[in-house]
């Protein structure tokens, strides 16, 4: 068993090749071999997200505050509130971020094949992030 401590891993930038406005990651667990576990809090300021990307095993958001927004490609946006959890199936291109007006908060959770978490793409457009909710 190993206890983490609380304050012992800084917050970080999220890497502004992957997202667009200002992003907070906190890491929650890197698990070792033989888990594939990556889980991380992340904080994003109103208008912020992640670039188009995609999961080899899926992923999961749990949503802790704000209000936030996540699509699919070729789907809807769809609004995220506190207490949400979406699943992102395998292989599915999506993005996630937090609402126009609104930060948002979520634990992203994913896990890794043969040592890859997520494969990053093409940054949102402002016209795909701002289409209507639906």
């Amino acid at each position: 068993m190993e206890i983490t401590v609380a304050g012992t891993r800084p917050t970080r930038r999220a890497p502004k090749e992957n997202f667009t406005g200002t992003v907070w990651q906190d890491p929650v667990i890197m698990a070792p071999a033989p888990a594939r576990l990556n889980c991380s809090r992340v904080a994003f300021e109103p208008g912020a997200r992640t670039n188009w990307h995609h999961h080899p095993l899926g992923q999961t958001l749990y949503v802790i505050s704000g209000v936030g927004r996540v699509q699919s490609k070729g789907g809807p946006v769809r609004e995220i509130r506190p207490g949400d959890t979406v699943w992102i199936p395998p292989g599915e291109l999506h993005w996630h971020g937090a609402s126009p007006t609104n930060g948002m908060c979520h634990i992203a959770m994913q896990e890794a094949l043969d040592g890859v978490y997520s494969t990053w793409l093409e940054p949102v457009t402002d016209a795909e992030y701002g289409a209507a909710v639906g």
